[in-house]
Formats: structure tokens, sequence, C-alpha cells
């Protein structure tokens, strides 16, 4: 059933309030959903190469347990390693042949770390636990039955939403910004977890980010907020680019306190919260367009490491952001756009037993007038539901 509506709220804009956040790569609950994700990818690689099809998992579940760090400046060493636990489920054995599920997690999640964390040694730095088993019976079955399009494991509802807010596209802009390459090539000293708060108070924005210096730049307490006052300078440089009606305002490490050493400075050896200070879980970090904004409606699905062919906790939550933006970019008169898609467990993910489109139009169009343009694309996009759900085993699709 596809429904067609009017949004009877105001664009988000025009909220006096607006709150959004993002974890950066280095959070403890942004590793959980990458990794997770990428052991999801390299089992499917596996499970295509070995069957030509990809069976059940869901690698859905994880946490990484804080290891201890001893620091000082100019460097310290790690007493304890963070410990990595993999759950929950993966095909083991098909067609008499044994699939080595837990040994393609420890890999995929060992090349994640090593490709994103510039500090972090997989080897020495986190242990691995792998808390994998068959799944049921009846869910496994799903991959058994016969039709080209997999049955729907869950009913789950998810949402999406276009275009970003001016708000939205600061907070993942800055953050992409101070891990993107360029930015740790020129400033070595700073850690990947990066976490940014952005409230937006009538036209004014306010910036609150945190992100550590590495104990190994750092050769005193006057040295770190010599750099810090100088990474500062680089982050308004750079927040100057967004357009901002109002005051701009920017905070960086608003815990520090000078005179006070150590506790007084965010400081880290490995460049994540992880290592001493703060564990990580899947499903608390970003939604997947990489934000959490308390002003749009959200999911309470975790779609990271969830498998992409049946679990319409991963399919629908990635999908339904695409729907809306192809709905707001091929249509005009739309000034933005909410999907909501609710499966049924049983039915063909291609089948959502609903698909809602609510549209906040522009002064002058009628939903008339677009309403069977967006039923098009409603169409389009479940007809091609096989080819998209092939992209998300290719990792193709950010889920955080």
């Amino acid at each position: 059933m596809v429904v067609v509506e009017m949004y009877k709220g105001k664009s988000i804009t025009e909220h006096r309030v607006e709150i959004v956040e993002r974890k950066g790569t280095g959070h403890p609950d942004q590793i959980c959903d990458s990794v997770m994700d990428a052991i999801s990818v390299a089992i499917c690689h596996e499970y295509l190469h070995l069957f030509g099809t990809i069976l059940h998992h869901n690698i859905d579940k994880g946490l990484l347990a804080a290891g201890e760090v001893e620091k000082h400046f100019g460097g310290g060493r790690v007493v304890r390693p963070m410990e990595l636990i993999i759950g929950d489920r993966a095909t083991v054995k098909a067609a008499g042949q044994e699939i080595p599920a837990g040994e393609i997690a420890i890999e995929a999640a060992k090349g994640w770390f090593k490709h994103n964390l510039r500090f972090v040694d997989p080897e020495r730095h986190i242990r691995y636990r792998v808390a994998l088993a068959p799944g049921s019976e009846e869910l496994t079955d799903i991959f058994n039955r016969p039709g080209e399009v997999r049955e729907a494991n869950d009913t789950s509802a998810a949402v999406g939403y276009y275009p970003l807010s001016p708000t939205e596209q600061a907070v993942l802009g800055m953050e992409r910004y101070l891990n993107g390459r360029e930015f740790k090539e020129r400033f070595p000293q700073t850690g990947e977890d990066v976490k940014l708060m952005g409230a937006r108070s009538g036209r004014d924005l306010d910036l609150t980010v945190a992100m550590p210096l590495l104990a190994r730049f750092v050769t005193s307490e006057q040295d770190y907020f010599a750099e810090k006052k100088q990474i500062l300078a680089e982050m308004q440089g750079y927040a100057a680019q967004y357009s901002v009606p109002g005051r701009l305002a920017l905070h960086y490490n608003a815990l520090d306190k000078p005179g006070r050493g150590l506790g007084g400075v965010y400081l880290s050896l490995l460049g994540t919260s992880a290592e001493d200070a703060d564990s990580g879980q899947v499903g608390r970090g970003n939604r997947v367009n990489g934000l959490i904004s308390m002003n749009r409606p959200m999911g309470t699905e975790a779609a990271a490491g969830k498998n992409p062919v049946s679990h319409v906790g991963k399919i629908y939550n990635v999908l339904s952001h695409k729907m809306a933006r192809d709905i707001y970019e091929s249509i005009e008169g739309i000034k933005e756009v909410y999907v909501f898609l609710l499966s049924r467990i049983g039915a063909p993910v291609d089948r959502p037993q609903l698909a809602t489109a609510q549209l906040l139009l522009e002064k002058g169009r009628r939903i008339n007038e677009i309403s069977g343009k967006v039923e098009a694309i409603f169409e389009r996009e479940f007809a091609a539901i096989n080819g998209f759900c092939a992209a998300l085993a290719r990792g193709e699709y950010p889920v955080c």
C-alpha cells in the first residue's frame, strides 16, 4: 500500500531550536557499527564466493569494552587491551561445507582498525571474542524458500528524510573534515574520536567539538593549550564556509581546565576513548545518514551488521533515505520529504505492508500534482530491490 500525503508540520529550518549530533570515526559506538557492518560485508563476499548466494547472518550485536592505558605528556603505554565482542548469528555450515565465519569476522575487524585508526594496532591493542551461532530454523529457512526476492525476516518500520538542514550539513561536514586525510596530515596530533553537537537557537548556531590530542605529540600542558588554540582557529576558519544567518560559536574540548595537569586536558594514547574511558555498542551511534537529529523522526533499528537481503532493519532504513532524496531531487516544488516504510514478516521485501511519503510543498504546489510521480519512484525502487540489496552487500551504502 502506497500513501502520499501532505506533511503538516513546519520545515526543520522554521523550528526555533534544532539539535544535531554526530559521532565520528573513532567514537566507540561508531567503531562498533562500522566494524560489524564491515564483517557482514566480508561474510557476504565469502557466501557469494562459495555458494553464489548470501546466506543467513546478522552481525548486529557487538560490544567494544574499554581497555586501560597509562598516559603522560610525550607518550604512554597500553596496560590492558580493548576487547571486541562479535555477535550474533551466522551460517557456519552449508551444503556439507564449513564456513569459517569467526575467522572471517576477526580478519574483517582487524582490517577496519588498520585502515581507520592510525595508532591502534589490531594485533596488540584489541582482543577479539566471537559469539556467533547458527540462526533459528524458521529464520534460516527464509534463505531456502523459492522466489527471486527474499522474504522479510521481521515486522519493522523505518523512516528517512531529505534534504539535510544547514545545521545537519555543518555537523556532518565538520566531522568529516576533522577526520579527513588533509586535516590529519596537517594536524597529526589529533585523534579520530571526534564528537560534534550542533545546537541552533533561532538564527544562531553553537557547535561543541570533542577531539583528543595524542600524548606522543604533546610535551606539556602549555604545549597542549597552544596546540588547541591553533586547532580551534582552523575549525573556525572551516566553519565559516557554512551560511549561518546569525552568530556561529564554536567550543572545543570544553571540559579542559588549565592548571590541572593531565586531569584538565583531553589527551589520548591511541586516538579513541575506548582505550580507557568509554565502551561502545552497536546501535547507539549515528542513524544511517550519519546523524542523530533530535528534531527528525528516527527509527529504532540498528542497521549495522544486519544481512542485506532479508533484514528490513537494514534494507528499509537505508532505502527510506535514498527514496526521500530521489523524490526531492526528481520533483520540483518540494521543500522536505519524509518516507516511512513498514514491512510484514514473511512478505517479500519488495512488497512493504505500507510505504508512505509525507511532503512539505512549496507555496502554490498541490499534492495531487505530485503524488503520481512519487508513486512511480516507489514502484521503480522496489522493482530494483535486488540490485539495491546487492549494493548493500558490497558495502556501497554507509550505515552510520
